[in-house]
């Protein structure tokens, strides 16, 4: 089995950035750098959607990466609380 090629972020975003010129055509792209048109249009909209975390402020980044972290650990809080009550149940407490 073939491993994947992994690709830097600076490559990435290089690639990416052509894209977004559009001055060659996502075919043309992918014979240049050896990439398939596909990893191209996903990293292109990647961008696109970051984007907008270029101009956010750093306190709403936090905010957002604050409030990401409270709903991760309210999960695992309630993923905790299933376990053990399953396993006080099965031990008979």
């Amino acid at each position: 089995m073939a491993k994947r090629k992994r690709y830097s972020a600076e490559f990435k975003a290089k690639v990416a950035l052509d894209a977004l010129r559009g001055e060659e055509t996502m075919a043309q792209l992918a014979a240049r750098y050896g990439v398939h048109a596909n990893m191209i249009a996903q990293w292109k909209a990647k961008i696109q959607e970051g984007v907008v975390d270029v101009f956010t402020s750093g306190k709403a980044r936090k905010a957002k990466s604050h409030e990401d972290e409270v709903k991760e650990l309210h999960a695992k809080i309630g993923q905790l609380t299933v376990e053990r009550d399953f396993l006080s149940k099965a031990f008979g407490r």
